[in-house]
């Protein structure tokens, strides 16, 4: 008969959990996550230039996704608290993983590190802080309104058009939105390789691929406020 240990055997997730590669796996897993809603989300932001009745009613329906098996909004609470979770494990990850590489440099580093990888790490890093902030900021603005300067209920339209007449506002979006490209870029090729997807044959259509990714997303959040801006969009 087996004698019992006395301390129970730590779990699968937690065992990955505390692995540096586990940490990597959660990262490359919630930025594939938040990569699929900003696509999504982008598309979405383009029907401005469709007027303001099919722009508000593309906000209504979002409400209703589900109906009537789930409440009214229930789809974006459920989408919101999914992204939220993915945004704190991401955001833990990162932090957790820079500390531990920190930690585990001497105190005298002889020999740097090549300057493209420093450069990555300070862009991913600092690209970080600014979108969580910037998160923050937004969901401020154009969800609660509470900082929106017209704050008209259902009428994202206007609220939108309102924010980017506002000169603060548009420079405030142009630098997240410059972060935001920046760190898809970088986190797109770290998670291939944290995925196992990156190989000789592979990594020149895969640095391809971020690099438009991030030239895409980009110019499609910015050119809502440039629309804005110039008078397009009204």
């Amino acid at each position: 008969m087996a004698l019992a240990t006395g301390a129970a055997r730590p779990s699968v997730v937690r065992t990955l959990w505390s692995s540096t590669i586990g940490k990597k796996a959660v990262m490359a897993g919630t930025g594939v996550i938040m990569l699929a809603f900003l696509v999504v989300h982008m598309l979405g932001n383009l029907k401005i230039f469709f007027g303001a009745a099919e722009f508000n009613h593309y906000a209504g329906w979002l409400r209703t996704i589900g109906s009537p098996a789930l409440p009214s909004s229930g789809y974006l609470w459920v989408q919101r608290v999914a992204l939220v979770g993915a945004v704190v494990a991401h955001g833990v990850a990162a932090y957790q993983l820079s500390r531990r590489d920190v930690s585990a440099r001497p105190s005298r580093y002889q020999h740097r590190p090549p300057a493209r990888t420093s450069y990555a790490t300070r862009t991913m890093r600092w690209g970080g802080v600014i979108l969580g902030l910037f998160i923050v900021w937004h969901i401020l603005d154009l969800t609660t309104l509470t900082i929106n300067p017209l704050a008209r209920p259902h009428h994202p339209y206007e609220n939108v058009v309102a924010d980017f007449r506002v000169w603060y506002v548009n420079i405030v979006y142009i630098l997240a939105m410059l972060a935001l490209g920046l760190h898809i870029r970088h986190g797109f090729w770290s998670a291939a390789q944290t995925l196992g997807a990156n190989n000789r044959a592979r990594d020149r259509g895969l640095k391809a691929t971020a690099n438009i990714l991030a030239v895409v997303l980009t110019a499609g959040f910015l050119v809502v406020p440039v629309a804005v801006m110039t008078g397009v969009v009204s």
